[in-house]
């Protein structure tokens, strides 16, 4: 299934009724959906929903996000399946739209996007507290937006993921403005040193020599990275977040020194993070912005 297919799922079914039983294919809309109290129609989850912690332990799971068992998810009999299309594998979505399924596929690269999804599903179940919760999220979102229009915002670099090339040595994949997490970023205090770096095709063209080829309908909004590049950009902070790389706190002082001459190493201004608060569209984003803007505090405003 092709991008182009997917975005024919991502309008949300209508339903004369709420649905009862739903399948979530993605840990940031399975806490949504915990957290905004409709767990009770809830069916089956995957084996990387993990929020709300203790709560997700009495649902059914039915695979990895990117290796579901389609089987498993078509036993649970849904009446709706939520998935995400950066989260999950585009042939097991077509599997499940063949086998007669009701999808919904989400895809947000930005923080109103998110939102607009939320809303979406709060309108399918009408339940008073979602509303609620949702709109007192899309109320912090406002002021956040408000004080993102009132200040510079400093400059970082977020790896999310790293590995070795045989000739030109370690390159580290990020993001570029297109994304939910560059846009999130953003609405905190960031700037995203790599906001205008599209990914080139192959990994040959981003560190080395070649000229490339057409990206097509290749996702070009996760650059790799050299590290001659990274000191290029000279951010004033790296954020080293828990996933989708596996980064360990001690892996700051690990890049400390892989990117010592830049203003971040030089000023202590690497920060490990739980992943999730950049990544995951959902609720999550409440404490996000709680969260993420002391990333960008400006030395002087920590001392007053």
């Amino acid at each position: 299934m092709k991008s182009k297919d997917l975005n024919n799922l991502r309008q949300l079914p209508s339903f004369d009724l709420p649905p009862k039983r739903v399948v979530s294919l993605a840990p940031s809309m399975t806490e949504s959906i915990l957290r905004l109290g409709l767990g009770d129609s809830l069916v089956g989850i995957t084996d990387y929903c993990i929020y709300p912690e203790g709560v997700v332990n009495t649902y059914p799971r039915v695979g990895g996000p990117k290796s579901i068992r389609v089987g498993d998810v078509l036993a649970l009999q849904p009446d709706l399946i939520i998935a995400d299309q950066e989260e999950n594998s585009p042939e097991d979505i077509e599997a499940l739209v063949e086998a007669g399924c009701r999808v919904w596929v989400t895809f947000s690269k930005t923080v109103r996007e998110a939102l607009a999804n939320l809303w979406a599903l709060v309108q399918l179940f009408a339940r008073d507290r979602a509303f609620q919760t949702l709109r007192f999220l899309e109320k912090s979102v406002e002021v956040a937006e408000l004080a993102a229009s009132e200040r510079r915002g400093m400059r970082y670099f977020c790896p999310i993921w790293e590995e070795e090339h045989p000739r030109y040595g370690r390159w580290w994949m990020t993001f570029n403005r297109d994304t939910y997490s560059s846009d999130l970023l953003h609405l905190v205090g960031g700037e995203n040193v790599f906001a205008d770096r599209d990914r080139r095709y192959p990994l040959e063209a981003e560190l080395g020599e070649t000229l490339g080829e057409p990206a097509g309908d290749r996702d070009t909004r996760y650059p790799r990275v050299s590290r001659e590049e990274v000191l290029r950009a000279d951010p004033e902070v790296i954020i080293v977040p828990s996933e989708p790389y596996p980064y360990r706190p001690e892996d700051c002082q690990r890049l400390a020194e892989i990117f010592a001459e830049t203003s971040a190493a030089q000023s202590g201004r690497i920060y490990y993070v739980d992943g999730s608060l950049i990544t995951w569209p959902g609720v999550r984003l409440g404490e996000a912005l709680a969260q993420l803007p002391s990333l960008f505090e400006s030395p002087e405003s920590t001392e007053e």
